[in-house]
């Protein structure tokens, strides 16, 4: 089986690169050398590679930049999904597209499931509908769209690298305490899509770790395991707030909560607790030398 993964230097496409199966051949190119908002670039990289699955994990995710950069948020969310549904259908191959939490406003106060309804709240949040919207409209048959929510890795530009950065240099924290959704470890994630792929699951679905939790939550669940495997020094003082006590350009849903109950049924796995993916991601930083996880947890 090929498969393509764009965004292939991003955090997801690093995660499912490594966790690839044998018999699978995979081509992830980076932005550099596959830009998805370049719809002849990226049919000659299908032309050329001749995939059989195309797994869209390219995305402009600056939340907050993306109200200035609405235009290069919309062009890669929405235009580059729709170029990659365009190629797929015509070529025969099934797409799998990767969207977010953010499609949802938050109000509803239980978990989301797949088809309840979407109201986005920002940029960010509207162009991957839009993608969404793209694949539904343009793919062929097969296609699927797996949402996720707050998503890290080991070498990657998110929260919990952030966290662990400021940490380490002895700043205190007050962190956001009235928002609610659920972590996901990018390897997990990966997992699960090359599931879907083997099992052929199609529609839309959900996928993140098992668990809710608020980003306060989770900075001092990073403080936690981060000290127990000796990756901190000494802990900092993480004060909660609330979400008006942090003001940023883009409005996040103050509950995102993903039910994954029908995507468990399809896929016949479900996922580990965020804390314990959370620990596991940490514990390979304590395993490399100190320099490269230094390196590595930098915000």
């Amino acid at each position: 089986m090929r498969v393509l993964v764009t965004g292939g230097d991003g955090q997801l496409g690093r995660a499912l690169a490594a966790t690839a199966p044998a018999e699978v051949t995979l081509s992830a190119p980076g932005i550099a050398q596959l830009d998805i908002t370049d719809e002849a670039t990226a049919r000659r990289a299908c032309t050329e590679f001749n995939p059989g699955v195309v797994v869209n994990a390219a995305a402009y995710t600056a939340v907050d930049l993306a109200e200035e950069e609405t235009e290069a948020a919309w062009r890669v969310n929405r235009d580059g999904a729709r170029h990659l549904a365009h190629i797929t259908a015509e070529r025969g191959a099934r797409l799998i597209q990767i969207s977010t939490d953010f499609v949802f406003d938050g109000n509803q106060g239980t978990p989301y499931r797949p088809d309840d309804p979407v109201a986005p709240l920002s940029v960010y949040g509207a162009s991957k509908l839009a993608g969404e919207l793209a694949v539904r409209e343009h793919a062929g048959p097969g296609w699927l769209i797996l949402r996720t929510a707050w998503l890290y890795e080991a070498g990657g530009h998110n929260f919990v690298n952030n966290m662990l950065g400021l940490m380490r240099r002895g700043i205190d924290l007050r962190i956001v305490a009235d928002q609610s959704g659920t972590p996901t470890w990018a390897t997990g994630l990966a997992q699960a899509i090359w599931r879907a792929i083997e099992a052929d699951v199609t529609g839309i679905h959900h996928w993140t770790d098992a668990g809710i939790a608020s980003w306060y939550d989770l900075a001092v669940a990073v403080q936690e395991e981060a000290q127990v495997l000796g990756l901190l020094d000494a802990p900092v003082n993480i004060v909660p707030i609330r979400t008006e006590d942090y003001p940023v350009a883009a409005p996040r849903p103050a509950y995102s909560v993903l039910d994954k109950t029908a995507t468990w049924k399809a896929l016949g796995i479900v996922p580990e607790h965020w804390r314990e993916q959370l620990r596991t991601m940490l514990r390979s930083l304590a395993d490399k030398p100190a320099e490269t996880h230094h390196k590595q947890a930098a915000p």
